[in-house]
């Protein structure tokens, strides 16, 4: 008797912690002080039940080698310099080649030592002797290029999960798929184009110098100067819609540590972004502007100018504005961007689909009608075969759908509609192993034996049986979870924690109330 109490005791403590644990997900409201005490986690709606925006992008890997490339032939020109090495040019050119043309063939020796101290991932591919000097090309080797391009994608997977993070969307899905995809699933959201703004923008911050003494109206350009467009804001400002700058990056936004959005306080409306720069860009940015006090420097961000004030002092303090007449909004995203680091390659979208709320809630809509239907179907076989045995086994059935919704708000799991697909399917495996048990305890009491006796031999014989049923498909749930995507893992997900409820109540749980039948009410004949 005491073993009995003690197991009725646990039946009902696992069934009101359950029930507690559901209460956050079906109302809005939950009472003063609950999530004091009391757990607040609920089952959250995937995107095809609560609408949102899925996409599939592609990073353009080589374009993160290419950033590698100018990167290094300007690491090269500081070393070369600190190491008081002399030289002509350092220049990327091609792809992913790298130039150093020398003053004389006497400097060769030292570049190679500086080369293979600080750079051993460039290989020496030539030496040419021009009129100018002597020019050594060098090229990153197959091993770093691969390397680079795999950091590319992991960057950018990280940098795209960073900005949807602070851009506040609950319960994403961001996965690399393939070698240079990544999938996005964004639930909820309530303006999609902001997000796919912000989740594509490749926030490449360059200064660069305007061109001085240059007309674009002729028509031609010299060597080494470019036309970029400018912002919207600006070509108002200015009449004009792009502006001549020196080809050369003088600095990047690699160096900043944060941006920050600020109300422009000079009477303009609008907001400016704020940007701090680490020690090493702080004083790149310091000697940049003291050797070019009087000239412009553009503020270049993914190709497009957005403002080129004019450098009238020295600026030291590592710190420096974007301006450009900017919406609160566009501010934000900006910022966002600047702040959780620039995409080491561009991103473009290769698919993109949209599900409406609407769409959602039928979805959910249709799938609790198909599980009432085909729980309700299965509650009427239990009742009409096994009689009074069956409501046994529909109790236990109520209980197993209680246990994986509350698993599923415990781990805040997202459910999907495959995840009610697996639901659904539960309820029919639910009653499978009470059926084994059922017909084995029917056979029990064919051969003559007191109902007591037919309950033991019948969940003794039977149990060994469900365990290898829901064990086997238990691992086939986990294999679906390990290597499906979005929608499979959300079946895997529901069937695991169904398969687990399942055992539970199958074997424990309808027991305790036989044996409450049999052993305190005493009743003398099973209706089964």
């Amino acid at each position: 008797m005491k073993s009995i109490g003690m197991r009725a005791a646990l039946v009902v403590v696992i069934l009101v912690a359950g029930i507690i644990l559901l209460v956050p997900s079906f109302t809005s409201t939950l009472p003063p002080g609950w999530t004091k005490v009391l757990p607040s986690d609920k089952i959250h709606l995937g995107l095809d039940l609560q609408g949102g925006i899925h996409l599939v992008l592609e990073v353009e890997a080589d374009k993160a080698v290419e950033n590698a490339a100018e990167r290094i032939s300007e690491e090269i020109k500081e070393a070369l310099r600190t190491q008081k090495v002399a030289f002509a040019r350092v220049a990327k050119t091609n792809t992913w080649d790298i130039e150093v043309v020398l003053p004389g063939s006497e400097q060769q020796n030292e570049l190679r030592q500086v080369i293979e101290k600080e750079f051993p991932r460039l290989k020496w591919v030539n030496v040419e002797n021009l009129p100018e000097g002597t020019r050594i090309a060098f090229t990153l080797d197959d091993k770093e290029v691969n390397n680079i391009k795999k950091l590319a994608v992991a960057q950018g997977l990280e940098t795209i999960r960073n900005r949807i993070d602070q851009f506040g969307v609950r319960e994403p899905d961001i996965r690399p798929e393939g070698e240079d995809r990544i999938l996005v699933q964004l639930p909820g959201i309530s303006n999609p184009q902001e997000a796919i703004n912000l989740i594509g923008k490749t926030a490449v911050l360059e200064f660069k110098l305007v061109s001085q003494n240059v007309n674009e109206a002729e028509g031609k350009l010299p060597p080494g100067v470019k036309s970029y467009p400018m912002r919207s804001s600006e070509r108002t400002a200015r009449g004009e819609s792009k502006t001549p700058l020196e080809e050369k990056t003088v600095l990047t936004g690699q160096y900043i540590t944060d941006a920050r959005v600020e109300i422009d306080s000079r009477g303009f409306g609008g907001s400016h972004i704020s940007l701090e720069f680490d020690p090493q860009g702080a004083r790149m940015f310091e000697r940049l502007t003291e050797a070019n006090v009087g000239r412009q420097l553009a503020i270049v961000l993914d190709g497009v100018v957005y403002s080129a004030p004019q450098i009238k002092e020295r600026i030291s303090g590592g710190k420096a504005q974007i301006t450009g007449g900017f919406t609160d909004e566009e501010a934000k995203v900006l910022a966002i961007a600047l702040r959780t680091g620039r995409l080491p390659a561009p991103v473009k979208i290769l698919e993109q689909r949209t599900v409406g709320p609407a769409l959602g809630a039928d979805s959910i809509t249709k799938g609790i009608i198909a599980s009432l239907i085909g729980g309700i179907g299965i509650i009427i076989f239990m009742l009409v075969y096994y009689k009074l045995s069956g409501v046994v086994a529909d109790l236990a059935l109520f209980m197993n759908i209680i246990l994986i919704l509350a698993a599923m708000a415990l781990v805040g799991a997202t459910l999907t509609l495959p995840g009610i697909a697996g639901i659904a399917l539960t309820i029919g495996i639910a009653v499978d192993a009470n059926v084994l048990i059922y017909e084995r305890i029917r056979e029990e009491l064919r051969l003559g034996k007191t109902p007591r006796a037919a309950v033991d031999t019948g969940y003794s014989r039977a149990t060994i049986t469900i365990l290898d049923a829901n064990v086997t498909s238990l691992i086939a749930a986990l294999v679906l979870y390990q290597f499906g995507t979005g929608p499979i893992k959300g079946f895997a997900v529901t069937l695991s924690i169904g398969l687990v409820a399942n055992l539970f109540t199958a074997i424990f749980v309808t027991r305790v109330i036989f044996d409450y039948l049999l052993t305190e009410r005493r009743v003398k004949e099973l209706s089964i």
